[in-house]
């Protein structure tokens, strides 16, 4: 009973000493803490199934109505941003992204996880718009084809009836 006792209290101890290093915990520390929550955060996510995905928009969509921090928006950001999942918005995601992105503070590991972000959605967004743009090069060439074909047969036609005029121009010898 005593050593039962003595276990509780030890964990009562531990328990409050992890409470007050958190509570001194310098900004930076707490925030690369925040990076690898998010980090482990967005690997969970990827492997939800698309109604999970759905609940956890809702989710975030709604922690980040109520605090607009930095650690709601970049979560509800890793969300949206996440490739083939079933709430992917870009746009929105790299919107939610930019005000952290571009704010001052150089050396915040948020900041820096939001740069990243930010520079991977709108090389993303490049690409998309050159791959946009290939497609519809090759739509063209494709379409310049199919008229080339045309006027290519209609040329042939044209020389066939030329020949088969010219042959029943020319006398018959017997």
């Amino acid at each position: 009973m005593i050593r039962n006792g003595f276990v509780f209290a030890l964990a009562l101890l531990l328990a409050g000493c992890a409470a007050l290093r958190t509570q001194f915990m310098p900004e930076k520390d707490l925030e690369r803490r925040q990076v690898i929550e998010l980090i482990d955060y967005a690997q969970r996510a990827a492997s939800m199934t698309a109604e999970q995905q759905r609940r956890e928009y809702n989710a975030s969509n709604q922690a980040f109505a109520k605090s607009k921090d930095a650690n709601s928006r970049i979560q509800l950001a890793l969300l949206l941003a996440m490739p083939g999942s079933s709430v992917h918005d870009a746009a929105r995601a790299a919107s939610l992204l930019e005000p952290i992105a571009a704010s001052g503070d150089a050396a915040s590991p948020l900041r820096s996880l939001a740069r990243l972000l930010y520079a991977q959605l709108n090389e993303r967004a490049n690409e998309q718009k050159r791959a946009n743009q290939m497609r519809d090069q090759l739509e063209a060439a494709k379409e310049s084809e199919r008229s080339m074909r045309e006027k290519l047969e209609a040329l042939k036609e044209v020389e066939r009836s030329i020949l088969q005029r010219s042959q029943e121009s020319q006398p018959r010898h017997r």
